[in-house]
C-alpha cells in the first residue's frame, strides 16, 4: 500500500510462479489488465533452461512470437475479444512483450481469454511461412518511416555489438530462418509463469482476480523452472560510428543526438533514481522552460515536436534528444555548447527544485489513468523496481546528484548524431 498516494496494491502468488497484482480502482467503470513477459528483442541469445542447450535464435523473434500468439486453433483471438466488447493489443519492445485487453464488462471472460491464448501456444509450418510475408510487408514499411529509422540508424551509431541496435522486428533475412521448433523453444523459455506477471487495475475486487487465475492456472501441468541464463555480447564503452545520414520522403530534416551511457549493469532501486535523476537533468538543459528551448524556438531552429528521452535497462542506456529541423549542423552544435556551458557553470538549483516538483506532480496525476499506472507497473516491475518506490526515489535525488550527473553522463566522446535528409 503506498500511503501519500491513498493506493492499495494486492498480489498473489500462483504455485507455478506467476505473480499477479490487482491495483483497485472504484471510480473507474472498465478494467484494464496486462500478461507480460520478461523477453524482448535483445533476449535472441540464451541457455534453454531444461536441456542446457546454448542457442542463439534469429532476431526478430521475440516479435514474431508476439504477432503468432494471436492464432489459435479456432481462429483470431482479436475477433473473441471484439465479440466480448473487449479492446485488445500487443507489443514487443526491447526487453518484454506484453498482451492486454480492456473493458466495461465480461471481466471474467476476457480475463480467461487473456490466459488462455497467451498460455496456449499454437504454431504451424504454413502459418509461420504465412506470417514471414507480413512481417517482411511491415519491415518494408518501417524502412521508409523516418521516425523509426532516425532512431535505429542512432543506436547502430552507439552501439558496437549489443542486440539494441538491432531492429525490433529484426530483419527480412534473419526472420527467413524462424521455424516452428525454434518458436516452441523460445516459447517455453520466457512464456514460463515463473517469467511472467499478471498485472489488474480498474474496478475490480482482488479476490475475484486471484480466484479466477488460481482456477485457470491449477489446470495446468507447469513445473518449476530456474532462472534463465541470457547471454549478450561484450559492449565496449566506445561509440561505434558518430554520425549517420539517410535520405528518405521527408518534407523537413530529422535530428537526433544520442548519449551512451557507461553507468549500467545494476537494476531495481539504484536504477530507478538513476533514471529519474537522468530525466530531471534533460528536463531542465532541454525542456520547454529551459533557456535553450525557448531560444531555438524563437528563431525557428526547432518547433513544439522537439523532444527527448532516456532509455534505461541494467545492461544499456541512452538519451535521444531532436526533432525536426532545418538545419541539423546547426542544432547539432547548439546542443554541444548548452552542455558544455551548462557543465562549466553548472544547472540553477531553483531549475532542479521546480523540475523536481513537476516530477512529483506528473506521477501523482498518472494515477488517475490505469494505462497509465499498469503500463508503468509492467514495466518498473521487469527492471525489479516497485511503482510505489517512485516518490522515494524522488526525494533522495539531491541537486548535487544531478549536478554530478552532468558532468558524468554527457560524455562528447560517447555521442553520435543521427539525421534523414529530404530526398
Amino acid at each position: 500500500m503506498d500511503v501519500f498516494l491513498g493506493e492499495k496494491l494486492f498480489s498473489n502468488r500462483s504455485k507455478n510462479g506467476l505473480m499477479t497484482y490487482v491495483l483497485p480502482k472504484k471510480d473507474f467503470n472498465k478494467v484494464f489488465a496486462m500478461y507480460s513477459t520478461h523477453y524482448g528483442s535483445i533476449d535472441s541469445e540464451f541457455i534453454v533452461p531444461d536441456t542446457g542447450e546454448h542457442l542463439k535464435v534469429p532476431e526478430g523473434i521475440a516479435h514474431f512470437l508476439e504477432h503468432k500468439m494471436f492464432e489459435m486453433e479456432y481462429g483470431n483471438v482479436f475477433d473473441k475479444f471484439a465479440e466480448l466488447g473487449a479492446s485488445s493489443n500487443a507489443f514487443t519492445n526491447y526487453t518484454n512483450t506484453t498482451y492486454l485487453f480492456s473493458a466495461t464488462s465480461s471481466f471474467e471472460q476476457n480475463l480467461n481469454l487473456l490466459l488462455e491464448f497467451v498460455e496456449t501456444p499454437y504454431f504451424t509450418e504454413e502459418s509461420v511461412e504465412k506470417e514471414k510475408g507480413i512481417i517482411t510487408q511491415e519491415l518494408k514499411m518501417y524502412e521508409d518511416e523516418p521516425e523509426w529509422q532516425v532512431l535505429l540508424n542512432l543506436l547502430r551509431c552507439l552501439y558496437h555489438h549489443h542486440p539494441v541496435r538491432i531492429d525490433i522486428g529484426g530483419t527480412v533475412e534473419s526472420i527467413q530462418k524462424i521455424d516452428v521448433d525454434t518458436l516452441y523453444k523460445c516459447y517455453n523459455t520466457f512464456y514460463h509463469p515463473s517469467n511472467m506477471v499478471l498485472f489488474v487495475t480498474g474496478c475490480i475486487e482482488p479476490a475475484e482476480v486471484f480466484e479466477l487465475v488460481e482456477k485457470h492456472e491449477s489446470r495446468k501441468e507447469t513445473g518449476t523452472q530456474p532462472p534463465i541464463e541470457r547471454i549478450y555480447p561484450e559492449e565496449p564503452d566506445s561509440i561505434k560510428d558518430p554520425a549517420s545520414t539517410v535520405r528518405l520522403d521527408v518534407a523537413e530534416p530529422l535530428f537526433l543526438i544520442g548519449f551512451k551511457d557507461g553507468d549500467v549493469g545494476y537494476d531495481g532501486f539504484k536504477l530507478l533514481k538513476k533514471e529519474i535523476c537522468t530525466g530531471i537533468l534533460m528536463e531542465v538543459l532541454f525542456g520547454k522552460s529551459s533557456v535553450l528551448y525557448e531560444r531555438l524556438y524563437e528563431e525557428g531552429l526547432i518547433d513544439d515536436r522537439f523532444s527527448f528521452s532516456y532509455e534505461g535497462q541494467k545492461d544499456y542506456g541512452f538519451c535521444t534528444i531532436g526533432g525536426e529541423t532545418r538545419d541539423p549542423e546547426r542544432l547539432h552544435k547548439e546542443i554541444l555548447e548548452s552542455i558544455h556551458r551548462s557543465r562549466e557553470r553548472g544547472v540553477a538549483e531553483e531549475d532542479f527544485v521546480r523540475v523536481k516538483k513537476k516530477f512529483l506532480g506528473d506521477f501523482i496525476q498518472g494515477f488517475n489513468s490505469i494505462e497509465f499506472i499498469a503500463t508503468s507497473f509492467v514495466s518498473y516491475y521487469h527492471k525489479k523496481i516497485d511503482i510505489f518506490d517512485y516518490m522515494k526515489a524522488l526525494n533522495e535525488i539531491t541537486f548535487e546528484d544531478v549536478s554530478g550527473r552532468l558532468k558524468t553522463f554527457f560524455d562528447f566522446s560517447k555521442h553520435a548524431v543521427s539525421t534523414v535528409m529530404p530526398k
